[in-house]
């Protein structure tokens, strides 16, 4: 699954065109390295994204197929 469309269906950024935004800019980085709005996220994958001056870091634990509303069995924040 996409990155921006893993950050929406996992409801850790509302809005798919906000995850491609922060993408592009290069607030978004997987496993040490700034990535682009299509890279392509895996299991164990650890992603973090800077809001500001605060950086949010977690690791994916599933790909969901579908938008759900508990993120705690998708992701685990570090």
């Amino acid at each position: 699954m996409r990155l921006d469309k893993f950050l929406k269906v996992s409801r850790v950024i509302k809005r798919r065109t906000i995850a491609n935004d922060a993408a592009d800019s290069g607030r978004i980085s997987v496993n040490g390295k700034v990535v682009k709005p299509s890279y392509e996220v895996k299991v164990g994958d650890i992603v973090a994204i800077k809001f500001g001056d605060k950086i949010s870091q977690f690791e994916i634990l599933q790909i969901p197929k579908t938008q759900t509303k508990n993120m705690e069995e998708i992701i685990k924040i570090l």
